[in-house]
């Protein structure tokens, strides 16, 4: 079901997962950083800024293409960012890039594998993410990566700066309900490690889904 007028009460439950989603944890020191590829370039900006502050020495972009993105990005999400990132100030010698990603998982995996080839092993992660993700993007690592420490990160955002800069309300939201139904699903399929989800985020969620902000959920 299409919702074609947003109300103050979507509103108050979307930003009650916005503010899930996010992880409150503070950038630190870690040995490297992962951008996550996606159609956002923000996430490239911000790896170059925590690059750039002194917090990693080294960056690892990851993505391919997706329906999403391979417009806006024809060469590969990960190519671009490093594109991006070198134009911010990063050193090319301070990138490596992993051009093959598809999902979460793959970014997470494919990431390792490419650091592993380098002879990087590290230890602690700075993963940068869009803001909305930086749970998934935790809960994700945990599962495929459990032996580093994973501090998340993304650009310092309002939800209404967010929804002002991907210019359609509707569509933010329904990105907000996708990614909280794998939060919630992907541990028993594997991909996820298990995440607690509280009653009031699920009664959010629950009540954006009735009122039809579902265009990004998966379909089994």
């Amino acid at each position: 079901m299409a919702q074609a007028v947003i109300t103050d009460a979507h509103r108050r439950d979307a930003r009650t997962l916005w503010d899930y989603h996010q992880m409150g944890q503070q950038p630190r020191l870690c040995d490297v950083a992962i951008g996550l590829g996606s159609h956002d370039l923000g996430v490239a900006q911000h790896t170059a800024d925590l690059y750039r502050s002194g917090m990693v020495p080294l960056v690892v972009f990851s993505g391919g293409n997706s329906p999403t993105t391979a417009e806006r990005f024809p060469r590969g999400e990960a190519v671009h960012y490093r594109e991006h990132a070198i134009a911010s100030g990063v050193p090319d010698k301070a990138i490596l890039v992993e051009p093959r990603a598809g999902n979460t998982g793959e970014n997470i995996t494919f990431s390792r594998a490419v650091l592993a080839e380098h002879g990087h092993t590290p230890r602690s992660v700075l993963l940068v993410s869009k803001p909305y993700m930086q749970r998934r993007a935790f809960a994700t690592c945990q599962a495929l990566w459990p032996e580093v420490e994973v501090v998340c990160a993304s650009e310092p955002l309002t939800l209404a700066d967010y929804t002002r800069s991907i210019g359609n309300e509707k569509l933010v939201v329904d990105m907000l309900v996708g990614d909280l139904q794998r939060v919630i699903e992907y541990p028993e399929q594997g991909f996820a490690a298990p995440q607690d989800v509280p009653i009031e985020v699920h009664a959010a969620y629950d009540r954006l889904l009735a009122a039809g902000f579902d265009s990004r959920l998966i379909h089994r």
